[in-house]
């Protein structure tokens, strides 16, 4: 069996949000489903996202909830201990700008002692990047 390691983020309530701005900048196929859609229609946060998941052609998958009301016992406490890493070519500059948007720049995308560009950013919900644009080598004259 196949396995896969991918980020799972959490949210205080703005999980659907995020994920449609996400979608917005790297593009793919989004689902979204809410506590009501697993069965709790009735509950005060029934409108809230129980999972999401979003799979871009580049084959990244990218996950979140709302903490909101769904485990009291674990509270959300967003932090800079975990970061959201990109790594490819030039193509992904794109998304940096785009999820700069309304975002801190903390790093911005420059070329770095190992000869990629790299640059880090906190998104506007406040979720960290980093991204590595590995550099192709100039041809050889010949």
């Amino acid at each position: 069996m196949k396995s896969r390691l991918n980020p799972y983020i959490r949210f205080d309530g703005n999980a659907r949000q995020a994920m449609e701005f996400y979608q917005e900048v790297f593009g793919g196929r989004l689902e979204i489903g809410t506590i009501a859609d697993f069965g709790s229609p009735g509950s005060p946060t029934a409108d809230k996202v129980m999972h999401a998941q979003l799979d871009t052609a580049a084959g990244h998958t990218l996950m979140a909830c709302d903490v909101d009301g769904q485990v009291e016992d674990v509270p959300h406490s967003p932090g800079n201990n975990v970061a959201v890493y990109l790594g490819g070519d030039g193509e992904l500059r794109g998304c940096f700008e785009k999820l700069s948007v309304g975002g801190t720049v903390t790093m911005p995308l420059e070329k770095q002692i190992w000869g990629d560009v790299a640059g880090a950013l906190v998104d506007k919900f406040g979720i960290s990047w980093m991204f590595n644009l590995t550099l192709r080598p100039e041809p050889l004259a010949g």
